[in-house]
């Protein structure tokens, strides 16, 4: 079985959600996390763009954004893209 790089977005609730707290929850959340970026949404709102390696069986991917949309202070988690490695 190979891998796929899953990229998400992530939106959290507010602009007071901190997100120094939030990538650290989502790492804990999800070990197989690669990268995480900031993307500036409008009015000091920061979405966040992941990068997980996950195995490409089945659900896996669906499993990630579930786990991810989980995590306090996340509004949601959509997965944007999805590549082999």
């Amino acid at each position: 079985m190979g891998g796929v790089a899953v990229i998400l977005r992530v939106m959290p609730e507010s602009p007071e959600v901190n997100i120094e707290e939030l990538k650290k929850a989502l790492k804990q959340k999800l070990p197989s996390i690669q990268e995480i970026k900031e993307e500036p949404i409008g009015f000091g709102l920061k979405a966040l763009k992941i990068l997980a390696v996950v195995n490409d069986a089945g659900g896996e991917t669906d499993a990630v954004e579930k786990a991810l949309n989980e995590v306090a202070g996340v509004e949601r988690a959509e997965i944007i893209e999805v590549t082999l490695t």
